[in-house]
């Protein structure tokens, strides 16, 4: 896996993606997928990447090309600490407002005290031009050119350091914005402009989109300007190479180059979080599996998707760090509670864990750099890390420092709850807090959505998925789970193995039946057309590229849409049967307006190979390499351990087991089985 060659090969694909504690690195050098992980350097993490290329290339030798797919935070990250550019908003008189009106929607209906995240452009950075085009495109007043100078003073004399545009209606009539933007190009500063980035209509959500683009541009543009600096070609001409292929994972589930991520950033929020997704449906579909719940715990968050016989489910209705994206992403629910959540007693006496994060500086107490008690602290504690290190040895833990921290945390619960508290009932305590949080996330997107968990396996990957894997299994009555090889790495094998992908939409308002049929062939047509010369420019011939339409529909008077892949025929009753099937209930009658026709057009790459072990179809059960005493469901027990790499396919394991590998750590109590199949998947029987 991380065994040098002396052997310089042609080519070298690598998928990185970039976590709060480690930065993890895949790579296909021939027919070898190789792994592993550094770690990250939150304030610039293209020095972890830099590091991790060179050590690639120390290992392959110097490529003649190397091609880098990267699954980035950097864009969540500034949403979330809001620390973008500094963004100007223009937009049509009258209308300056709306980023900050909003819907008016309570985000907690019954919190009196609710505060809004502030807008991401202040009042003063917001200016209105005078024109007016109404829905249907019709030119109520044309755009004051006078106005355009004055306003271009405006903003020369406002230090912003990017600019977004949106006008009322400019997804029907463009050209107010066109001429808008070429005059500003005169500052030389990034721009936004609406009716590229999201060509569809609601005002509020489009500003919003087009407003966070904006706000991403200047810091994502430098950011891929240095890492494109770094080509992983050896240690001592790293810096001044550069990366000729380089894509970034978009949060709907396919790369794009790096131009595009630099000028539409918004399309990156949840770029590593993607990853993870179709990395797991890459492994289900090879051991069909057809409904999975992905889960993925890393070092800072938990990220959770469900994904049935359709594939990875995608919605245009996000809420970003309290600000609405529209563009696809992935249905992806993300929860505060990772390896590297930090513990604590609050002033109720209450034990909470999380959101906040040790990250990877300071890191958990067992990190060796602080006293912090954490999710990982208490697995140490708890015996969960036999030998107590990670990454094959590479990174030895903090013993000492792991149970002092989680000494001090038991010292104030004891104090809150006026009874001694041992460091291991703290321990048992943090994993049972964090685990109820992560089983909210997963109730959240399958129970409340009218899934029934029993008719789905739970994949967990990211360092610490298979920590907690079986108990929220058990909790939710999952009856499987299905554990991949390098689970801790799967987001950046999906990040590699992702195709190019290009989301279209436009935004049409015609009645279902009829003339329409006509009117959205023509719509598919254009924007098929714009998608295959984007992918051939790309290196996509016509044979590798794959074009997939759809629909958003509602009944006219709704207010929200489903999205629908039937984009011919009776439109009408495949759309009455989607809201059946949504919502419990279809309105025959009442007349079906499709609102939007949206292309998503891929450049197809190629597949990474799974490979197949070697081994029997007899099950027996194997011998453990060694065993340990360990805190299992709140018992001392010994318990059988196994070394991943060791276990061939058709293995059956001892219960109660810890299986360690490289990347991560899994715990499997008693009363599960526990097998390997053909493609060195573990697959877990409740």
């Amino acid at each position: 896996m991380r065994n040098s060659r002396n052997k310089t090969v042609d080519s070298v694909r690598v998928g990185i993606d970039t976590g709060g504690t480690f930065t993890d690195f895949v790579y296909q050098a021939g027919r070898d997928l190789r792994v592993f992980k550094i770690a990250s350097t939150p304030d610039d993490p293209s020095r972890a990447i830099a590091e991790g290329l060179e050590r690639v290339a120390a290992e392959v030798g110097s490529p003649a090309t190397i091609e880098v797919v990267h699954g980035t935070t950097v864009g969540t990250n500034a949403l979330l600490q809001r620390r973008g550019a500094r963004t100007a908003l223009v937009t049509t008189a009258g209308f300056e407002d709306v980023i900050e009106i909003g819907r008016q929607a309570r985000p907690e209906l019954y919190n009196l005290n609710a505060v809004k995240p502030p807008p991401l452009v202040p009042g003063e950075l917001r200016f209105g031009v005078h024109e007016r085009v109404t829905a249907t495109g019709e030119v109520l007043e044309r755009l004051n050119e006078s106005d355009l100078s004055e306003l271009l003073e405006k903003l020369r004399t406002a230090n912003c350091e990017s600019i977004a545009v949106s006008l009322l209606f400019s997804f029907v009539h463009p050209q107010h914005e066109k001429k808008i933007a070429d005059q500003l190009g005169q500052l030389g500063l990034p721009i936004s402009i609406s009716h590229e980035v999201l060509p569809e209509y609601r005002e509020y959500e489009r500003t919003s989109t087009v407003v966070v683009n904006a706000y991403l541009q200047p810091l994502m543009g430098r950011y891929l300007t240095r890492l494109t600096g770094y080509a992983g070609v050896s240690p001592a001409s790293a810096r001044d190479a550069r990366v000729p292929n380089l894509r970034v994972m978009q949060s709907s589930g396919g790369s794009i180059s790096a131009q595009v991520a630099a000028r539409e950033p918004v399309r990156t929020i949840l770029s590593g979080p993607a990853g993870g997704v179709v990395g797991s449906l890459r492994v289900a579909s090879a051991a069909r599996f057809e409904n999975i719940i992905t889960f993925d715990m890393g070092g800072t968050s938990t990220d959770v998707a469900l994904c049935d016989r359709d594939g990875m489910r995608l919605t245009n209705e996000s809420i970003v760090a309290g600000v609405p994206v529209a563009i696809p992403m992935m249905d992806i629910h993300t929860v505060g509670a990772g390896g590297g959540s930090i513990a604590r007693v609050d002033e109720g006496g209450s034990l909470r864990v999380g959101p906040e994060s040790a990250g990877a500086d300071p890191g958990p107490a067992c990190y060796g750099r602080s006293l912090l008690p954490t999710v990982t602290d208490a697995h140490v504690v708890l015996g969960h890390f036999p030998g107590a290190s990670l990454l094959g040895g590479e990174f030895k833990l903090d013993e000492v420092r792991g149970h002092q921290a989680l000494g001090q945390l038991a010292s104030l619960m004891s104090a809150a709850a006026k009874r001694e508290v041992s460091s291991t009932e703290a321990a048992q305590g943090v994993l049972d807090v964090v685990t109820a949080s992560m089983e909210r996330a997963l109730r959240h997107i399958s129970v409340e959505r009218g899934h029934d968990p029993r008719d789905f396996a739970l994949v967990p990957f990211g360092g610490a998925g298979g920590l907690h894997a079986v108990a929220l299994a058990r909790a939710l009555r999952i009856p499987r789970v299905l554990v991949p090889a390098s689970p801790g790495a799967l987001s950046a094998v999906g990040v590699l193995a992702a195709d190019v992908v290009k989301d279209q939409s436009r935004t049409v308002m015609l009645e279902a039946g009829g003339e329409s049929q006509h009117a959205l062939e023509k719509i598919f047509r254009e924007m098929e057309k714009q998608a295959r010369v984007a992918l051939a420019r790309e290196g996509f011939a016509d044979g590798k590229q794959r074009h997939e339409r759809s629909l958003a529909v509602r009944y006219k008077g709704q207010s929200f849409e489903l999205q629908i892949k039937q984009t011919t025929g009776n439109i009408a009753a495949a759309f009455h049967r989607a809201h059946q099937s949504r919502y419990g209930y279809a309105q025959p009658k009442n007349v079906v307006e499709i609102v939007s026709a949206r292309v998503r057009s891929i450049g197809v790459i190629e597949k990474l190979k799974i490979q197949r072990l070697k081994g029997s179809s007899s099950k027996a059960i194997v011998k453990p390499h060694d065993s340990v005493e360990t805190y299992f469901e709140r018992k001392k027990i010994r318990a059988a351990v196994y070394r991943r790499e060791e276990l061939a396919a058709g293995s059956r394991l001892r219960t109660p087991c810890i299986v360690t590998e490289y990347s991560a750590t899994t715990l499997i109590p008693a009363g599960a089985n526990a097998d390997v199949d053909g493609y060195g998947n573990l697959i877990i029987e409740l």
